[in-house]
């Protein structure tokens, strides 16, 4: 199997922790952000010589597959033209605050992945990334085949693009559980067993939100199988899109 390039639009928690996984499992990343390659120096410099920086629109079109990790409210703003006919993997969750309610998401009418989709017309989405923290994408990583490897959930509408992400994945040293379309990624989204406490265990109480994230996003991670993560999916009832800050 071609190891594939993988671009990076946005470099905050999510898009940093994935691009440290992936150099350390040999895939080559290009990165980017809104500020320009030039902001992205010192993060090179320290992902060694398989990472370097460019423009998103050039990250688009270098890559084999895209990391989109933007906020939900920036999607529009990704270079559209540039990703057409590319796998986009969506790590976006849905946070509310003043401003930034989506009506169909708030209703349950759509996942916050197909709202990504339907303003990515030509792409192939497929949500991954979204539930786990950049701690334990380095803690949990594990060869193929060990005991305790832990698997990630996917969705996605085309069967060869969720092929992608999940043989991206097994690279990283992970399992991928495929959780069937975009319309069902809500079982993976916050609000459900599978967003962030299956690979830590509870944050301690009376956190704030962002406090609470912030803790997730640096705990120590707990193995959990793909069998588990399966389980775990197929038990969800749907509640509330989003956590509201």
């Amino acid at each position: 199997m071609k190891t594939p390039i993988l671009g990076i639009i946005g470099t905050g928690m999510v898009g940093t922790g994935v691009a440290r996984r992936a150099v350390a499992a040999g895939v080559h990343v290009v990165l980017s952000n809104s500020r320009g390659p030039r902001t992205l120096a010192a993060l090179v410099a320290e992902l060694g010589p398989r990472a370097r920086a460019a423009t998103p629109a050039v990250a688009a079109a270098e890559a084999d597959l895209v990391l989109a990790a933007v906020p939900l409210t920036a999607r529009k703003r990704l270079p559209i033209a540039g990703l057409a006919g590319k796998t986009v993997i969506d790590p976006m969750n849905y946070a509310i605050y003043p401003g930034a309610e989506i009506a169909e998401l708030d209703d349950n009418a759509s996942t916050s992945s197909e709202l990504v989709q339907r303003d990515l017309p030509g792409t192939r989405v497929v949500k991954a990334f979204h539930n786990i923290g950049p701690r334990q994408l380095q803690s949990l990583a594990r060869p193929a085949g060990a005991e305790d490897r832990t698997g990630i959930p996917v969705s996605g509408d085309d069967p060869a693009a969720k092929k992608e992400v999940a043989d991206l994945l097994d690279l990283l040293g992970f399992d991928a559980v495929d959780l069937g379309s975009l319309a069902e990624s809500w079982r993976s989204e916050p609000n459900t067993p599978l967003y962030a406490s299956a690979y830590t265990g509870q944050p301690p109480a009376g956190l704030s939100v962002p406090d609470a994230v912030a803790w997730f996003q640096n705990a120590p991670g707990t193995p959990i199988s793909a069998a588990r993560i399966a389980e775990l999916a197929a038990a969800t009832v749907r509640g509330p899109a989003g956590f509201r800050f």
